[in-house]
């Protein structure tokens, strides 16, 4: 088929009976009762989904819509099948970048096809996962959907989770007196609250996929078993979601306070260049006052001399103390 790499497996009465044969074959196991067959697909041509929508009679619309550049997370339920596209997500924290892969998956009764735009997600990941509860592959094609989505929130969690030690090194250097220190808080705020807002375009609508097929599975009733697992699997959602909501909320008060503290600095420092100003301007004055070519007590004389001097640094000393009391300085 092509250059698409294609792996299959197909289960009979919940066992696991042979991996890795020919795509085309899929359509020969979907036939027979007893079996359930799943196929990955990553980065399929046109020639291969053609054959795809063609062994599994699919609408053209999902077709078109797992092949998408920018397609919205969803579950969308079809006559012959369920179709729904998810976002799998990895942080980087050298670039404090968000990186977002996407997977889509087609689900019939008895077959269940992956198809990945590219290499995010760990299939690996969620194959062991169905092999370690394989006493639930009995259940149909509800128990790999819940092995997929499982993988795909727990990195969400994992992504949350470096997001969150990030903001408390941020936290960490909030307060600092340096400049360098404020810089590096504004620049690693922006990256953060990017990050954020791409990672909330993944989570967020994941809340209504999960949910959607909750309502589907619990119509049909074909697997009540699994209600459980699904309703973990909301629940681990809304966690990801809600702390997701609260980063973004922390972010924007240190990106604030940030800039209060900024603000707050300058101020003082304006208060410091108007303090020594004031200082400096004394001397000026009393020295450009005697300076006058006028005669006054003690011109021409030494004691003229000291009494300038001492002038200048009593008034001086007199100011330093008073902005000192009132932390000018």
């Amino acid at each position: 088929m092509g250059d698409t790499p294609i792996r299959t497996r197909v289960w009979r009465n919940g066992i696991l009976e042979a991996e890795n044969f020919p795509f085309e074959q899929v359509s020969d196991y979907l036939e027979e009762p007893d079996c359930l067959v799943w196929a990955d697909l990553v980065r399929p041509d046109h020639a291969t989904l053609c054959q795809l929508a063609e062994e599994l009679s699919l609408d053209e619309h999902a077709v078109e819509d797992a092949v998408a550049a920018h397609e919205r997370p969803k579950a969308t339920r079809y006559a012959t099948h369920m179709f729904m596209t998810t976002y799998v997500v990895h942080y980087d924290p050298k670039t404090s970048d968000v990186t977002t892969g996407r997977v889509s998956a087609f689900s019939t009764k008895r077959g269940f096809v992956t198809v990945r735009l590219d290499d995010s997600l760990d299939i690996e990941a969620v194959v062991r996962r169905w092999d370690e509860n394989s006493d639930l592959i009995k259940y149909g094609t509800r128990t790999l959907i819940h092995g997929l989505l499982d993988e795909i929130v727990d990195g969400y969690f994992n992504t949350v989770e470096s997001l969150d030690d990030e903001v408390e090194k941020v936290e960490d250097i909030l307060f600092a007196e340096d400049a360098k220190s404020a810089r590096q808080v504004s620049q690693t705020t922006f990256g953060l609250r990017r990050a954020l807002v791409d990672l909330r375009r993944a989570v967020l609508p994941m809340r209504e996929v999960v949910n959607t097929i909750m309502r589907r599975a619990s119509l049909e009733d074909d697997a009540p078993e699994l209600m459980p697992y699904y309703a973990d699997l909301y629940d681990h959602v809304l966690r990801a979601a809600e702390w997701t909501e609260s980063l973004r909320d922390m972010i924007t008060s240190i990106f604030e306070t940030n800039m209060s503290l900024s603000d707050t600095r300058m101020n003082a420092i304006m208060k410091q260049l108007t303090a020594w100003a004031a200082i400096i301007a004394v001397p000026t004055a009393v020295t450009g006052y005697f300076g006058q070519n006028v005669p006054y007590p003690g011109f021409g004389t030494h004691i003229g001399f000291w009494w300038s001097t001492g002038s200048i640094l009593a008034i001086a000393l007199a100011l330093y103390v008073v902005f000192k009391r009132k932390d000018w300085l």
